[in-house]
């Protein structure tokens, strides 16, 4: 097992990252050539999600389309602690990780599909662990 931590600084209250340089790099550095690969964000208001990267709107329709369901602006009762809850149901949602095969040292992932951190309470610097199982 072999773990590699990624540090994330995101820039927005709200945005999508395409991570997939990142992780692959990590992948990179370990050495496995075949196995599967851990993306785990240590945040309850930060996600990972697989997602189409080749359009930028489609992470934009992302956040706007949680937003509707789970606006900042509405009467959570978490919000008088530290006026986030809308963060913490959208990361719940979507999750906090993500698994892709790695085969011949590479993530197995679709052609327009690459690896994304969801931020919904930023900015903020996030920690991301990229775990990889190499097979036996």
């Amino acid at each position: 097992m072999c773990v590699v931590e990624i540090i994330i600084e995101t820039t927005k209250d709200q945005e999508i990252i395409d991570i997939n340089k990142d992780v692959q790099n990590a992948v990179d550095a370990l050495g496995v050539r075949d196995g599967l690969c851990h993306v785990f964000v240590q945040h309850t208001t930060a996600a990972i999600t697989i997602n189409e990267n080749n359009d930028p709107n489609v992470g934009h329709d992302f956040i706007q389309g949680l937003e509707g369901l789970f606006p900042k602006n509405a009467s959570y009762k978490h919000h008088c602690v530290d006026g986030n809850a809308h963060a913490h149901i959208k990361a719940a949602i979507v999750g906090p990780s993500e698994t892709i095969l790695v085969r011949d040292g590479a993530l197995v992932l679709g052609r327009w599909q690459d690896i994304f951190l969801c931020e919904f309470d930023g900015p903020r610097s996030r920690i991301v662990n990229v775990e990889v199982l190499e097979k036996k």
